[in-house]
């Protein structure tokens, strides 16, 4: 059964990964475009656009209009956007998954009640890889405790508009939540200054802008004598896109509910895609 699917910030670098990947899947048709009400290329086809791909959908600002008949809206917008998107995917009961990054604890609520009637995965990286890593940064931090020092420290290209990534972030909620404490009680940011001795049971970020790196992350636990170091790397988009799309596979079978990417993991989707 082919899942149709609507796509939002779909000129975009993610947008046109995942538009090219679901052309190649049997399980997926791109039915619409989704896009900001002042883009220039509104009313013209994507592959107008990027002839490369075969997608003829017309690009719209109107997410009514884009969700008529869609399963699934996979969204890599900005908050703002995600959230408008979100009022009209309950309108029209559309499964999502977004991989938007940026948002503020109260808009984080949002989707949480937005999952009491439509079924979401939400999740601040959609790579399976990296998904991954954030189980085995849990299991580390778990057997080794604070006795080890735990720096975390991303990459990522001179665009990226916000800081530190959410993915960043994400590793230091599951580390503080291994160590029962809240992220903000053990962060230390910007470290810098004359007197910064490491406190014993602190987290530390690091945001490094340079280039076009695409997703750098690594955690290093260090203590006197040896250091380990679990470290994603991003070679390429592909990666999030295909994690996109099983989700979206994921979601379009689920009820409400809020969802991650470990479920997604955890299912039987990867098996069939």
């Amino acid at each position: 059964m082919t899942i149709p699917i609507c796509i939002s910030g779909i000129t975009g670098k993610m947008g046109k990964t995942i538009v090219g990947l679901a052309h190649k899947e049997k399980y997926f048709k791109v039915v619409s475009a989704l896009e900001s009400p002042s883009h220039p290329c509104l009313g013209k086809s994507f592959n107008e656009i990027f002839p490369e791909i075969p997608v003829s959908c017309i690009l719209t600002g109107n997410p009514s209009e884009a969700l008529q008949g869609v399963k699934v809206l996979i969204d890599f917008t900005s908050p703002v956007a995600t959230l408008q998107y979100i009022n009209t995917a309950i309108e029209f009961k559309t499964a999502m998954v977004i991989g938007t990054t940026g948002f503020s604890e109260h808009e984080k609520s949002i989707i949480q009640e937005a999952a009491l009637k439509i079924p979401i995965v939400f999740s601040p990286n959609m790579s399976l890889g990296m998904n991954v890593l954030f189980n085995l940064v849990q299991e580390a931090a778990k057997k080794l405790g604070t006795n080890y020092d735990v720096e975390i420290i991303e990459m990522h290209h001179n665009l990226k508009k916000d800081a530190p990534s959410g993915s960043a972030i994400r590793l230091g909620e599951l580390i503080a939540k291994v160590w029962n404490k809240n992220l903000s009680q053990i962060l230390v940011n910007n470290r810098n200054g004359s007197n910064v001795v490491r406190e014993k049971g602190t987290l530390a970020l690091h945001a490094v802008r340079a280039g076009d790196i695409i997703g750098d992350h690594t955690v290093l636990l260090a203590s006197n004598g040896e250091r380990i170091e679990l470290t994603h790397r991003a070679q390429s988009r592909d990666s999030f896109g295909h994690g996109a799309l099983r989700a979206a596979k994921f979601v379009s079978e689920k009820k409400s509910g809020l969802y991650d990417m470990n479920d997604v993991l955890n299912s039987d989707v990867n098996s069939t895609l």
